[in-house]
């Protein structure tokens, strides 16, 4: 075991070190200059002083040196934990700008993907053994895991914001309170949290209700499934070995949707103007702060590598064949 985490650390590792050198290389693939974005909103007159200006910023953040010198002095940054100063914000630190972004983001992707993947599982596996519900779930499980996660956010937003206007359109809270831990911002927080946790809860439970319906099948239509009914075993025993079985590739599939719902939480970020991650994003793309895009994707890349290895380390626990392997390939 320790063999095999050593092995998927270094490989966690090399992702790592390319995805975040990527991250460092596509806002100075962008076109723009962001100091002359930066003095354009200062509506500057002066030409000595918007010189004067350039050379200044040019200087805080490091552009007047070579690329390869930027290039080293941000993974001497990064592993001192300094993620820069943001451009669009001057001179707040990206790192506290993230930290306001953050906690709207994890609110909304752990319930959305915990609560879609339980829930999917379940009725999934409830659809493969009961035609009448399979006749529902089954399609209406293909048009949400279909249905792209801006779309049926917008069509969200239209029904329940537009038409009825019952939720709230847009924002993370009412312009009337201010974050705190207070009941009147809780509850604000709340009802403009809805209608982007369900774009993202009604797609990631469309595509694991089919999968697992799918995998239950399989498993039902197997040969020890057979075996068990032939030894006399109850229905229920079948049923639990069969569910069983069928998480692991729900847990592998689990990891490899990671990436995919953290850019489709980024969308409905957008869509909703939701103060998190995904809307922030946005902000520091149009003023160009290449520290902020930075750090904001440095976070995601982060989360998703931890939430995989984490799911790796769950595998192993769940399945015992993965242990069988290490100790077969130990020996």
């Amino acid at each position: 075991m320790k063999s095999y985490f050593t092995r998927k650390l270094v490989t966690y590792g090399l992702t790592f070190f390319v995805a975040v050198t990527i991250d460092w290389a596509i806002p100075r693939l962008m076109p723009g200059d962001p100091i002359a974005s930066m003095l354009a909103r200062a509506s500057l007159q002066d030409p000595q002083q918007a010189k004067a200006m350039v050379a200044y910023y040019n200087e805080t953040f490091g552009f007047n040196t070579p690329l390869w010198q930027q290039y080293l002095n941000f993974w001497v940054q990064l592993l001192h934990g300094n993620l820069g100063v943001s451009i669009w914000l001057f001179p707040t630190p990206v790192v506290d700008v993230i930290m306001r972004a953050l906690p709207y983001t994890l609110a909304l992707l752990i319930p959305a993907i915990t609560l879609s993947w339980i829930a999917g599982n379940k009725v999934g596996a409830l659809a493969a053994r009961r035609k009448v519900l399979d006749n529902t779930v089954l399609p209406v499980s293909y048009l949400l895991t279909a249905t792209p996660y801006m779309w049926l956010g917008i069509l969200l937003a239209w029904v329940f914001g537009s038409e009825l206007r019952w939720l709230p359109l847009s924002g993370g809270y009412a312009f009337s309170v201010s974050p705190s831990w207070t009941w009147a911002f809780v509850h604000s927080a709340f009802w403009h949290w809805l209608l982007p946790f369900l774009s993202l809860f009604l797609v990631g439970f469309g595509g694991w209700a089919i999968g697992m319906r799918n995998m239950i099948i399989y498993e039902l239509e197997s040969d020890y499934t057979h075996y068990l009914e032939a030894l006399g075993a109850s229905q229920r025993l079948v049923r639990r070995y069969a569910f069983r079985n069928a998480m692991l590739p729900q847990l592998t599939g689990l990891a490899l949707a990671l990436g995919v719902i953290v850019a489709g939480a980024l969308v409905t970020e957008v869509v909703f103007s939701y103060p998190g991650l995904g809307y922030l994003i946005l902000q520091a793309i149009q003023n160009e702060d290449y520290f902020l895009i930075q750090g904001t994707f440095l976070f995601i890349i982060l989360g998703v590598l931890v939430a995989n290895f984490a799911i790796d380390i769950v595998y192993v626990i769940v399945d015992p064949r993965t242990r069988a392997g290490m100790q077969g390939s130990r020996g």
